[in-house]
């Protein structure tokens, strides 16, 4: 069997596998989920299979498949599943939060490695001089984006596979570390309104479906061939990464509010789908022997996610906006499409679909915080 089938074959067992996890109700599975998602499954299982069978399949060439096709068409599918009709029942002020915690996030990094230099000896040199930064970029798109931008990131500063893996797993133990704190603090945001002395105007938003589309088999083959057809010619218009980027993000976002057939719920699908077969295919080149990660690393990292709060609960008290909002914007960014209306729902139901909103924008705007935290990074 030559690398190329077993490349290919490793892939399709790793989606299927991936996909049946993802399905499972069985008690203990879930608990399992919980702490380790799919997606991580996704990159595990292809690098476990040629570890095994001792088999190098780092250069075969369904990698530069998915870097100039499959990841163009997954950043085009996420950032058209964005409906701009619905953002405007959010509100000025919860997106504005929610904008503040990105922003948190993608200067944070580099003002932490800062921080570090000043008071951690030998720090700047394992974030500089080893080139531990490239693994921060990608938790930026992770934390705002998720998957997508994070395997984004990673191709853009070009971060190891092996320290990929391991920001991964550092990703995940903080992320669902911080879902279930966020839990919990959103019950207590009646007290903390008290406690800041907050008196918002409204505590309930309203969400009215003004954009129910029936996703019929004309709507989800429509918008299949769109992004086929788009897909193709944005990425063959240049060979620029970071160009194609750009315009597959406009693609996007054009698609999904002016094409009146464009199915949303189809592209969301498609978009996990089309993410797991990247982590797939990146998963091939990992070696787990080079599995590690230095302090300064982890300790910044958890000194970043508690920044982040604290600068949205400040943000918080100077708009005047309900303290619920604050754990929402910080899983819709942090925690994403997933945990963000489950968090919302532990304080009411109503505020799912605002929750999955600013999610979508977290999606949306990911790769541009992305580039701000290179660029902070390339200035140190």
């Amino acid at each position: 069997m030559s690398k190329e089938v077993a490349a290919l074959l490793i892939t399709l067992l790793t989606v299927l596998s991936v996909l049946w996890l993802s399905k499972q109700k069985i008690e203990w599975i879930q608990r399992v989920l919980d702490w380790f998602p799919p997606i991580l499954f996704s990159y595990l299982i292809p690098a476990s299979i040629t570890h095994i069978i001792g088999v190098d399949l780092s250069q075969v060439s369904i990698h530069l498949i998915s870097r100039n096709w499959i990841i163009p068409m997954a950043i085009l599918t996420v950032m058209s599943s964005l409906s701009l009709i619905k953002l405007k029942q959010v509100g000025i002020k919860p997106i504005f939060l929610f904008l503040v915690g990105s922003f948190a996030i993608a200067v944070l990094a580099p003002a932490l490695v800062v921080l570090f230099k000043w008071t951690w000896p030998g720090s700047e040199d394992v974030f500089m001089t080893q080139g531990y930064w490239r693994g921060l970029v990608p938790i930026v798109g992770s934390w705002i984006g998720g998957s997508t931008s994070q395997l984004v990131m990673k191709e853009v500063v070009g971060c190891p596979e092996a320290l990929f893996l391991s920001v991964i797993v550092l990703d995940n133990i903080l992320v669902n570390t911080w879902t279930i704190l966020m839990f919990q603090a959103i019950k207590k945001s009646d007290a903390l309104n008290r406690w800041f002395r907050i008196n918002p105007s409204s505590v309930q938003p309203t969400f009215v479906d003004i954009e129910s589309k029936v996703n019929s088999f004309k709507s989800i083959v429509t918008t299949t061939l769109l992004i086929l057809v788009s897909t193709y010619l944005v990425t063959r218009s240049s060979d620029n990464f970071l160009f194609r980027i750009a315009m597959l993000s406009v693609v996007g976002l054009a698609l999904g509010n002016l094409v009146n057939t464009w199915s949303h719920e189809f592209v969301l699908k498609a978009g996990s789908v089309l993410i797991i077969i990247i982590m797939a295919i990146l998963g091939l080149r990992l070696d787990f022997t080079q599995l590690t990660l230095p302090l300064p690393f982890i300790v910044l990292c958890i000194a970043w996610i508690l920044g982040h709060y604290v600068i949205l609960l400040i943000a918080s008290k100077f708009l005047n906006i309900h303290m619920a909002w604050v754990p929402i914007a910080s899983m819709a960014n942090v925690g994403g499409i997933s945990t963000a209306p489950a968090v919302a729902s532990a304080y009411h139901k109503d505020w799912m679909p605002h929750a999955i909103l600013l999610a979508i924008v977290s999606m949306v705007t990911s790769n541009l915080w992305g580039f701000v935290s290179v660029f902070l990074f390339e200035q140190l």
